[in-house]
């Protein structure tokens, strides 16, 4: 894991007599400080607020990216046309499928494809092609005769195909929706859906976890620019591909589902055109509640364009019916696996009634005089709950479906002919596991290739000419990998409160306001022989994982930072050491997960911190604004990384103890020290893979000096993978004619700052003699 310790210090400036203290000139006086740790978590509740905020108002801005015409269904079509199309990015499904696809047995001369006859049809395992390497499994329901309509359901994820059809316990007679529908004459398709237990999530030769199937596809996925979502959407839709096999299909084609099967269904029609109506059972309801869900539910910018009632309206006007029942629960993450928990934590509680039906009418808000869907309210409990999705909504979907009314058999228990055993859901599990994570990592491996070709288009013959080109690139990072939120809005009025009093320097406290409930803040080090007048260069030194600024600034702290801010301090430096929010364990990961449905992240804030940060700094009196450096260790590498790629008022930047080639730290299956197995979920950024590796943010640097610092003992990765990425950035910086600006340093040690390397790095850089020690 790539984590710095946190460091409890009491600073001695808040200890003793409180008329002692003191402010900075021009800052109001920060009284009310608390100790750095009591800082740092308000700063973190602050964040919450201002992401909350974001979210309940998320609604209401989701109108500037749609441009209805309502004025016929096809005009309507026209006009959403865009939104399908970022809609099916974001939730990854964008490979493309075979074609033309087929249907296959699924059977053995030991195990025969056909499962079971009932009257009127009979059921056959199969697996179909999505991808090239890719083939999805489940059950086909066959009609004797010619099928009414061609449907694809799918039940929750955690329910078997065989149950949902009524081979298998598990639901009652009336709940056996894919068995209902081929009564009533449907040739049904059942795909099974990645479930919620964990059996194949992990490479047995590393570490088995307690990621849910769906977040181990999860993770890898979502770096890479895809998602559980997208790849069971394009299962179904390569269901319809079959069903349209022979060109346009003779009857309706519908989807089905219920719990995260009415996920995908609502989705999969929303995306594809062909599909004729949806039926969702309890899955439609207001999605500002996502953040707290399971990770695999975490869909890039979703609610900065989309809640389930502008996917609904993707449907439009073809026929959706929304059954408000009962729903999934799932209480938290699966227990631990070999006394190892690594899930993100994340429950699901059954969607009410009432905020299904008010979700409804805000769809029906957005479709004006389109058709509007239907909704039907199904059997509740005494207390008034919705019960499971069943047989009284299959009648009004296939009239929808069908355009004319069809008959209403009562649900009765099945007289099944079994000709074969069924397939082992465990193995038959494992293996759409397998598949997806295949295709996840093949696009993982080729991801270098494409962020090659991507970049190609950048213009080296230069400096000048790099840092124009580039710029382009600077803003798709920016907007489409980390996210943006509003720039800030508060007046400069920053407060402060002195908190060390050294031999060579005095350190502030400062807080600065960014935006309503987000403020920066961290401890400054002025040198005592500032001269009036005099302006110095600045380091801006970051801390790591769950840190504080104290360790970097107390001089003799044993700690990873090696008290870097004050050796600097005492070599004549203005120091600065910033709070980031990366503290409080899951409360801080948790602002990632508010975030990323807003189309942000904690760099979105932590950008909008520096840019703030610099704003101040450039005030003083003693900061020589053009000579202003980024010096980071781990997460605060992170931001070294980050932060100078999108912010041009740091003049170089240091990366520590981070450096990496980060889509395989992230996503590596054969490596422990792989985000994979660890809890921090919150290291994954959407579609990295296809252009931002750390050569490429360093590249976003370019031309401004970079440095690397790298002990050899650093559990974070092996040498290799930092030289390999490394070896990226010295080639640009040569091919630019600026090699001398860019170099990495390898010592004998581990997660730290050694600071020798580095501080030479910094006296050439910033031109400051001053920065060795006359020992040098």
């Amino acid at each position: 894991m790539n984590r710095v310790a946190a460091v409890l210090i009491v600073l001695p400036g808040l200890m003793g007599d409180r008329a002692a203290s003191q402010e900075l000139p021009g800052t109001a006086p920060w009284g009310d400080r608390g100790s750095t740790d009591e800082a740092a978590a308000a700063m973190v509740e602050g964040l919450h607020r201002f992401l909350d905020r974001q979210t309940a108002s998320s609604v209401g801005r989701r109108a500037r990216h749609w441009d209805r015409d309502t004025s016929s269904p096809e005009a309507y079509a026209r006009s959403v046309e865009p939104n399908r199309g970022r809609l099916g990015r974001i939730v990854g499904a964008v490979d493309p499928r075979v074609a033309p696809v087929a249907m296959h047995l699924a059977g053995s001369t030991e195990a025969p494809a056909e499962l079971a006859r009932a009257e009127g049809f009979r059921v056959l395992a199969v697996r179909w092609d999505v991808y090239a390497d890719v083939q999805a499994e489940g059950l086909l329901l066959e009609p004797e005769g010619e099928a009414i309509a061609d449907v694809v359901a799918m039940a929750d994820c955690d329910v078997t195909p065989e149950a949902f059809v009524g081979l298998a316990e598990g639901l009652p007679p009336g709940s056996q929706v894919a068995r209902l529908l081929a009564e009533a004459g449907c040739r049904v398709v059942v795909p099974v859906l990645l479930d919620r237990s964990t059996t194949s999530s992990g490479n047995p030769d590393v570490a088995m976890t307690n990621l849910s199937h769906r977040e181990w596809i999860w993770r890898q996925g979502f770096e890479a620019g895809r998602h559980p979502i997208g790849y069971e959407v394009d299962a179904v839709r390569a269901a319809v591909d079959w069903f349209c096999r022979d060109g346009a299909p003779g009857v309706p084609i519908g989807v089905v589902g219920h719990g995260e099967g009415g996920m995908i269904a609502l989705y999969s029609a929303a995306l594809d055109t062909r599909i004729d109506g949806a039926w969702v059972a309890g899955a439609f309801g207001d999605r500002r509640g996502v953040w707290g869900e399971p990770i695999d539910r975490d869909v890039w910018g979703l609610l900065d364009e989309f809640g389930d009632a502008e996917i609904a309206s993707l449907i439009a006007p073809r026929a959706l019916a929304v059954e408000p029942c009962g729903g999934p629960t799932v209480d938290g993450p699966p227990p631990p696996v070999d006394g190892r928990s690594q899930a993100a934590s994340g429950r699901i509680e059954p969607i009410g009634v009432r905020e299904a039906v008010e979700e409804w009418e805000r769809l029906r808000g957005l479709l004006g005089e389109l058709k509007t869907p239907s909704l039907s309210i199904g059997p509740v409990d005494a207390d008034g709950r919705p019960l499971n999705a069943g047989d009284h909504a299959r009648g009004a979907f296939l009239d929808a479906l069908l355009g004319r009314r069809v008959g209403r058999p009562e649900p009765a228990e099945p007289r099944w002919i079994s000709t074969s055993p069924p397939p082992d859901p465990v193995a038959r599990m494992g293996r759409w596991v397998r598949a997806l994570q295949g295709h996840t990592q093949a696009s993982i491996r080729t991801s270098e290739l494409r962020r090659y070709d991507l970049w190609s288009e950048a213009d080296a013959s230069s400096p000048e000419s790099w840092a124009s080109s580039t710029s382009p690139f600077r803003e798709t990072f920016r907007e489409e990998v980390i996210g943006s939120i509003p720039e800030a809005s508060e007046p400069l009025e920053p407060r402060s409160v002195k908190v060390l009093d050294e031999p060579g320097f005095e350190g502030y406290a400062v807080e600065i306001p960014v935006l309503p409930d987000v403020v920066a803040s961290g401890i400054l080090l002025l040198p005592k022989d500032l001269r009036d007048g005099e302006r110095r260069p600045v380091v801006v030194c970051q801390h790591g994982l769950e840190g504080t600024p104290d360790p970097i600034v107390i001089p003799g702290v044993e700690s990873p930072y090696n008290s870097y801010g004050a050796a600097l301090a005492d070599r004549g430096y203005v120091v600065y050491a910033p709070q980031n929010p990366y503290i409080g364990v899951d409360r801080f990961r948790q602002l990632q997960r508010k975030a990323h449905p807003l189309k942000a992240s904690l760099f979105s804030i932590i950008v909008r911190q520096h840019e703030r940060t610099l704003e101040w700094l450039r005030t003083l009196p003693n900061v020589d604004a053009d000579r202003i450096a980024l010096y980071g260790l781990s997460y605060g590498g992170k931001t070294a990384m980050r932060v100078p790629a999108l912010v041009d008022g740091y003049c170089l930047s240091i990366c520590s103890a981070d450096f990496n080639e980060w889509v395989v730290k992230c996503t590596d299956l054969d490596r422990r020290l792989s985000y994979m197995y660890t809890i921090e979920y919150d290291m994954y950024e959407w579609d990295l893979a296809s252009g931002y590796n750390y050569a490429e943010m360093a590249g976003l640097i370019a031309p401004r000096p970079f440095m690397v610092e790298r002990g050899h003992a650093d559990g974070v990765a092996p040498d290799e993978w930092v030289a390999y990425e490394y070896a990226k950035v010295r080639r640009l910086y040569d091919a630019l004619g600026i090699g001398d600006r860019s170099e990495i340093t390898f010592f004998n040690g581990g997660h730290l700052i050694q600071g020798e390397a580095t501080f030479d790095f910094l006296t050439r850089h910033l031109d400051w003699p001053r920065g060795r020690t006359d020992s040098e």
